[in-house]
């Protein structure tokens, strides 16, 4: 009886044991790989990278972290705060909960908290000047920045803070070494570049909780945040401003309020703050806070925030070296800052006409930075994030109802205008073609991008005759004509799906508009007087009124959407390679180059989105070791592990989104064609998660002199093409590059081979 209990325990805690583990298993088979660890959120935070530093979760409406004193513009280029943050700042004047990643822009940087204490000060410390004003030095040694997490210690408070997020909550931790006077100040006035407060409001709802709002004006118009900030002690005291004066009773309101909220700091040295923000309304971005952080338990949103980003960057498993590993990484986590959600847990958002819509079924989003984005990140989500991309494109579509047309530059509920062409079609159209419209989108994405190209404005009314726009009659004409002539390309490619014959055939003819810029004597695309004549003199290196961002050498390549038209008006294949080969080994000085026109090789530039497809052209004309060599060359160049290892505006995770594609070995030269062009692919392997399906990459002899394809095979198969399809891409398999330090004679040069 005994030996039979005995043998019954044992067997039960075997069973257990095997459940235990079984448990385990499927836990861990479930949990992401922690990809996070090879993430440096700093990589991009010196020079004119301007990425967002602090605490997010992927596309999150909160961007919680620290912003800083945006130095003489003169002096220290001030235009490389913008975002908020710049690594080589030692000070921290707050945490604001909103800000820009990579753009050029200072906007937003929204509800700035200051874990203070001693004499309230309100109004922000001068440069180098910390006593005269709030802010505090910090140092570099205490500086924390992981996905979803950032930390420092402010020594002029002696406070250490640590920041979190959820996808509409910052979350805030302080520990107050320094007790005196200890209080919370909250400046609504606090803003970065030209960007300024039009009104604001405070509201002391109890003894540890704050509502009100911030509206805005700048780059974007009429911005509204609404939050809601739950503090994890009672205030003693609530002492609240409208600017520098102060106001008695529990609200203020005014174009600058502040507030200084005082607790008791020997009592309670530790701290916790919840803020919550909205497009809607203080109900809301308190609702917000209960439904996504409804306790005080910091570690677990931090862990929370973590696993959020492992399951992003799990979408591709990349396996290369550890610096190679850090540079991807780095690089896809920035390609999840933007477009960021513009909408409440409940379902509401306000739209660009400010009426609020309620307990809507898809995430709205807004930050679209869509002359940028088009080219690389939006393709590269319709890999990654399908789904997501139903509802980037329904919100585009949502602002066109709204408004009238298709946005620019959407942010925050209302248009920038800026920029040129309509970058919204490509991003629609490129959807469309890949089936990632919901159904019942398709019709009415139509009718936004035809009613968008026929807009009588902006100098669609001379493309619709169809002919020219006059340089005389409209800045920058040739750079808002190429745009307009890839967008065209796209329509007429999903006028022809949708069986609209005429509709395909007419955008058809104007996208090869392009071809009336090209001045033959010069070799450029040259702006045109209305009277017919070209606008001369003409030097290509000059960046002057008929460019955007870029010059004539920079715009010579723009027609992604017609490379083999582009190579006949060259003068053919040889013509236009020795072209190609020049535009790369010239001298690199230009006449007034703006800012943006960065990470020069030769005249390309590749800090600027126009010269990102360039070096893809070389396999058309069959040539696709040159590809190799440029692409390998700006890929060693510009991305690397240092703090200014981008080499210009990450412009909302373009620059990035260009690296994570061309470091698998291909490209979306053409994002609405369905075909990537290959490259050179830097990485031993790469599994790309397909929903229930992969896709994986792998590469042989691959190293820094191994960066020719010899061969390729395709699911076991000799595969000869120069260019891969979308459509086989997403059906899941494998393809494997066998490398070498020599040119092949043969891959990707018959015609045949040659991208579609």
């Amino acid at each position: 009886m005994i030996k039979t209990r005995i043998t019954s325990f044992f067997a039960a805690i075997t069973l257990m044991s095997t459940i235990s583990a079984s448990n385990a298993l499927v836990q861990a088979q479930q949990k992401p790989a922690s990809l996070t660890q090879y993430v440096n959120p700093f990589i991009g935070s010196v020079g004119h990278g301007h990425v967002f530093v602090g605490a997010n979760v992927p596309t999150g409406a909160v961007q919680l972290g620290p912003s800083q004193i945006m130095q003489d513009w003169d002096e220290f280029n001030g235009w490389d705060w913008c975002s908020g943050y710049n690594y080589i700042s030692k000070e921290i004047l707050g945490f604001s909960h909103t800000h820009l990643s990579g753009t050029g822009i200072g906007d937003l940087n929204d509800v700035l908290v200051v874990p203070a204490n001693g004499e309230v000060q309100l109004t922000p410390a001068k440069f180098n000047k910390m006593e005269s004003g709030y802010g505090s030095f910090f140092s570099k040694d205490t500086e924390v920045a992981k996905p979803g997490y950032y930390s420092a210690y402010l020594d002029k408070y002696k406070v250490k803070a640590e920041l979190t997020a959820t996808e509409r909550v910052g979350f805030h931790h302080y520990h107050y070494d320094k007790t005196d006077n200890a209080h919370l100040l909250v400046d609504l006035d606090f803003t970065m570049l030209w960007d300024k407060t039009v009104s604001s409001s405070i509201t002391q709802v109890n003894d540890s909780t704050f509502v009100g709002y911030r509206y805005s004006t700048g780059w974007s118009k009429d911005q509204r945040v609404f939050f809601a900030m739950v503090l994890s002690v009672p205030v003693t005291k609530a002492q609240l401003y409208n600017g520098l004066d102060p106001v008695t009773g529990k609200v203020v309101s005014g174009v600058g309020t502040k507030a200084a909220l005082f607790f008791d700091a020997v009592k309670n040295p530790d701290i916790k703050v919840k803020v919550g923000i909205s497009p809607v309304s203080t109900e809301n971005a308190l609702a917000n806070i209960k439904a996504e952080a409804p306790k005080w338990n910091f570690e677990a949103v931090k862990e929370a925030a973590d696993l959020s980003w492992n399951k992003a960057l799990n979408k591709i498993v990349f396996e290369a070296d550890q610096p190679t590993k850090t540079v991807f990484y780095t690089a896809l986590y920035h390609t999840y800052f933007a477009p960021s959600t513009f909408n409440d847990h409940n379902g509401d958002y306000r739209g660009t006409d400010k009426k609020v819509y309620t307990n809507q079924k898809f995430t709205n989003y807004t930050t679209f930075s869509l002359w940028d984005t088009y080219r690389a990140l939006n393709p590269l989500m319709t890999i990654i994030e399908p789904a997501k991309v139903k509802d980037l494109v329904h919100s585009l579509l949502a602002i066109y109802e709204q408004q009238g047309k298709l946005p620019l530059w959407p942010l925050q509920g209302s248009e920038t205008f800026c920029m040129v062409g309509y970058p919204s079609i490509p991003v629609i159209t490129d959807a469309y073609l890949k089936g990632l419209l919901y159904p019942a989108d398709v019709e009415l994405a139509y009718k936004a991008i035809r009613t968008t190209a026929m807009m009588p404005e902006m100098g669609i009314e001379y493309v619709k005759k169809p002919a020219y726009i006059p340089s005389d009659s409209m800045n920058e004409s040739v750079a808002w004509a190429l745009e307009y002539a890839i967008a065209d390309w796209g329509i007429s490619k999903m006028a022809a799906k949708l069986g609209k014959k005429e509709d395909a055939a007419y955008f058809a003819n104007r996208a090869k508009l392009y071809e009336n810029y090209y001045n033959t004597d010069e070799g450029h695309f040259v702006g045109k007087l209305a009277n017919g004549k070209w606008d001369l003199p003409f030097d290509p290196t000059d960046a002057k009124s008929n460019y955007t961002e870029g010059n004539g050498w920079q715009y010579t390549w723009l027609v992604p959407q017609d490379p083999y038209g582009l190579i006949g008006i060259n003068g053919g294949e040889e013509a236009f390679t020795k072209k190609l080969d020049h535009f790369f080994s010239m001298s690199s000085k230009m006449k007034n180059a703006p800012n943006d026109v960065t990470g020069l090789i030769g005249q390309y530039a590749h800090g600027n989105e126009p010269s990102h497809h360039v070096a893809y052209l070389y396999n058309f004309a069959g040539q696709p070791w040159r590809t190799a060599e440029v692409v390998r060359d700006v890929m060693n160049k510009f991305y690397t592990t240092e703090k200014d290892g981008i080499c210009g505006n990450e412009d909302a995770g373009q620059m990035s989104a260009w690296y994570v594609l061309s470091s698998m070995g291909f490209y979306s030269m053409n994002p609405m064609s369905g075909v990537y062009i290959i490259g050179s692919p830097a990485m031993d392997k790469a599994t790309i998660s397909l929903g229930s399906k992969k896709f994986t990459i792998s590469t042989k002899n691959q190293g820094k002199k191994n960066i020719y394809i010899q061969s390729i095979t395709m699911n076991g198969q000799p595969y000869t093409k120069s260019y891969i399809r979308h459509s086989d891409l997403v059906k899941g398999g494998t393809m494997t590059f066998v490398m070498g330090n020599k040119p092949s004679k043969t891959f990707g040069v018959s015609k045949s081979d040659r991208p579609l």
